[in-house]
């Protein structure tokens, strides 16, 4: 009588990968766009607190600004953190692709 070999063999089913796998589906409805041209950050132990504007003087010289704040984002330490790597890693990119960006920031 001939011996019989048994394999141990490791089989994966989609739907196993499909439990391991999380979907985001992103819903815009109630979405709304804000143009801004200035931003704030504060913080404090709890929260960041970004604050977005428009600057509406755009005079040289003038020795006071008027700053139109449209929005108000308050995120937590951690969503805060992988904002600033998506930021940082999209501007990488942005300026691989259309050149460095210098700002003219004065000196204190």
């Amino acid at each position: 009588m001939a011996k019989e070999e048994t394999k141990n063999v490791e089989i994966t089913t989609e739907t196993e990968q499909e439990k391991e796998q999380t979907t985001i589906r992103w819903d815009g409805s109630k979405m709304r766009s804000t143009y801004a041209n200035i931003c704030n950050v504060s913080s404090s132990r709890e929260e960041v607190t970004l604050l977005f504007g428009t600057n509406q003087n755009w005079h040289a010289g003038q020795k006071e600004l008027t700053v139109e704040l449209s929005d108000r984002m308050t995120l937590n330490p951690y969503a805060a953190k992988r904002l600033a790597v998506l930021l940082t890693n999209t501007m990488q990119e942005y300026e691989k692709r259309f050149g460095e960006l210098h700002l003219d920031i004065p000196e204190k």
